[in-house]
């Protein structure tokens, strides 16, 4: 059975002080949901990744890392190592983002070492995966994710599949307020599947998350999660971004959640919990942004 996800990646954002108490507000409103199945991500800087796993009073948030480097050890300046990550308790790493491949020339190849060295490890990887907008608009889309899948994954066996969560992040939808359609989120994760059980099995294909990260709004959470091929979602800080240049509301979203999905009796209402829990540190994020930039 598939695991439902909720990630929230805090890229280069909050400092020491600021990823603890952000943590702790997230830790504060998931014992109100009580007992759930749903995993919750957190994923700050690397140098607060200690700070707020020591923070943290319970395991409803599991801490992950951002990235990490293929070596064991050595001269690179300025990376961090798997053994690094393990002795202060991180089991899980995001790798590949669209930002690491953009910024930071990150390859298929080098992300294929990277998935070696955490399947090594016995940790666990969040594989990021997606095409840019012009791969989207000239119907390359498909191939490039073939590409990317395969490059970095289908040297695994299949019991590492275990170890492995994935993370469809169409680029153009990343932090842009543009939204791949739940439609065109279902058919590429439904391709992506189909990939995994033409290669492995069905079983496999079946059993791995993958989730959704591009722009995950409250007014989409709700049909995205419905999806039969979708897992969970991610969000990212860029949302800050957009909220403030729409002139959002943070009662008008609320009013959105609760009067659209909140009182209906479904599958996702629980999930739909977790969202609105992200819409509280939300407001509180906004709030100090808007004061900031007053």
């Amino acid at each position: 059975m598939r695991t439902k996800i909720v990630a929230g990646n805090w890229k280069m954002n909050n400092n020491f002080d600021e990823s603890i108490d952000l943590a702790n507000k997230i830790e504060r409103r998931l014992k109100n949901l009580g007992k759930h199945n749903t995993r919750v991500f957190v994923a700050p800087a690397f140098v607060n990744l200690k700070g707020v796993i020591d923070g943290l009073q319970s395991a409803n948030i599991e801490v992950v890392a951002q990235n990490m480097h293929q070596a064991d050890s050595g001269a690179f300046t300025g990376e961090i190592s798997v053994s690094m990550l393990k002795n202060i308790g991180i089991k899980t790493v995001i790798l590949g983002h669209s930002e690491r491949r953009s910024y930071f020339n990150e390859t298929d190849e080098a992300l294929a070492e990277k998935i070696n060295t955490v399947l090594e490890n016995k940790m666990e990887a969040v594989f990021c995966f997606g095409e840019v907008l012009a791969d989207r608009k000239s119907g390359n889309h498909y191939n490039v994710v073939e590409s990317q899948i395969k490059k970095a994954l289908f040297q695994i066996n299949d019991a590492d599949w275990s170890q492995i969560i994935l993370a469809y992040e169409p680029v153009w939808a990343i932090g842009t307020g543009e939204t791949a359609s739940p439609e065109q989120a279902q058919e590429m994760h439904a391709f992506v599947r189909q990939l995994i059980a033409d290669r492995y099995s069905e079983t496999i294909a079946d059993e791995v998350s993958i989730l959704y990260g591009g722009s995950v709004k409250p007014g989409n959470a709700k049909e995205i999660f419905s999806k039969q091929t979708l897992s969970g979602f991610s969000f990212d800080t860029e949302l800050l971004y957009i909220a403030r240049k729409k002139k959002f509301k943070i009662k008008e979203i609320e009013a959105i959640v609760l009067k659209e999905h909140m009182n209906k009796k479904s599958k996702v209402n629980l999930l739909l919990d977790h969202l609105k829990m992200f819409l509280d540190l939300f407001k509180i994020r906004l709030n100090d942004f808007n004061k900031k930039y007053e």
